[in-house]
């Protein structure tokens, strides 16, 4: 094996295992011996993304397609970022189809599909998306994910009946899928089987738990301070609901939480109590920094992200509710 050959091959194998600097390190040694590899780009792209830097990802990925407009690898890895963290719906859509291009084989087609899904729902076009859903190749195939991910995409476009069936094969081949075990819960709530979905979701608060967060998640402590600045940051309209709420940071919702009805991947709960004014008023608020990281899939996209789900969770709480109505804990996933 050549040098620059080892370089690449070292650098994916420790992007696989997690290591973003160590892949960027092999992939800037093998830049060196040769900068106008599409596939240096490529492994680049995706260290850049595992580091939280989406933008800079997306320039390699670019950069990788321009050197070979062919390589659907890139292509793929650029519409990952493009959906999220960026949300760039539209530009999605247009990268899937030009993958969609030069897809080969089943799990080529299937995989630019998918992605392609995804990206019309985060246009809110589910008509758009069902339709995508009919280009998928009927199977079978060898990687046993496709199982699961199938099966969310009709769960996301309202195709209960057909998402069931796949999405619990998919929890029997593999039950360390947290995903899996989410969308079981999902579809069990959906059915109204409130003990399975409860079941389902405490597999998944515990395998969410036992995963290493991202390789550029914060401390708690650094955590903690970004959500100072977003509460700070706040319009003062919503900030008067919050001003005076005790705020703690925790990993996820507690179990007797989610017993009780808590989404597991809920980003944060605010509580409220009812003064002697009969007005609410926030007591205390919870943030959940893992579900938050997932959200936000970027070091530079947290404080935007909580910042969204800080105003949401205050109008649900606070603007939009029945002020007769008895004071009630409220999670936003």
């Amino acid at each position: 094996m050549d040098q620059f050959s080892a370089h690449i091959d070292r650098g994916w194998d420790l992007a696989s295992k997690g290591d973003a600097s160590g892949a960027h390190a092999c992939a800037r040694r093998a830049l060196e011996l040769d900068p106008k590899s599409p596939e240096v780009h490529n492994l680049l792209g995706f260290s850049a993304a595992m580091a939280g830097d989406a933008d800079e990802a997306l320039e390699h990925y670019k950069q990788a397609i321009a050197l070979d407009e062919t390589y659907f690898e890139a292509m793929l890895n650029a519409a990952e970022v493009l959906l999220h963290p960026i949300a760039d719906w539209d530009a999605a859509v247009a990268m899937c189809d030009e993958a969609l291009d030069y897809a080969e084989t089943q799990e080529e087609i299937a995989d630019a599909v998918l992605l392609k899904v995804d990206a019309l729902l985060g246009k809110s076009d589910k008509d758009e998306a069902r339709k995508a859903m009919a280009m998928l190749p009927e199977g079978p195939f060898d990687n046993p994910s496709y199982t699961f991910l199938i099966g969310r995409a009709y769960y996301e476009t309202g195709q209960i009946d057909k998402a069931a069936p796949l999405i619990e094969e998919a929890v029997k081949k593999d039950p360390q899928n947290s995903d899996a075990q989410y969308y079981l819960g999902l579809v069990r709530d959906e059915r109204g089987d409130s003990h399975g979905a409860t079941e389902a979701f405490l597999r998944t608060r515990v395998i969410d738990l036992s995963k290493d967060p991202p390789a550029w998640a914060p401390s708690a402590e650094a955590f903690a301070t970004v959500v100072e600045a977003v509460v700070a940051k706040l319009d003062a309209i919503l900030a008067r609901y919050v001003q005076e709420a005790d705020v703690y940071v925790v990993d996820v919702p507690g179990a007797e939480l989610v017993v009780d009805g808590v989404d597991p991947r809920a980003m944060m709960i605010l509580d409220a109590t009812r003064g002697e004014d009969g007005e609410r008023d926030a007591a205390r608020l919870f943030v959940y920094q893992r579900n938050v990281e997932r959200a936000a899939g970027a070091l530079d996209a947290m404080e935007d992200e909580l910042s969204k789900a800080l105003e949401r969770e205050i109008t649900s709480m606070f603007l939009e509710a029945d002020p007769a109505a008895p004071v009630d804990k409220r999670q936003l996933n």
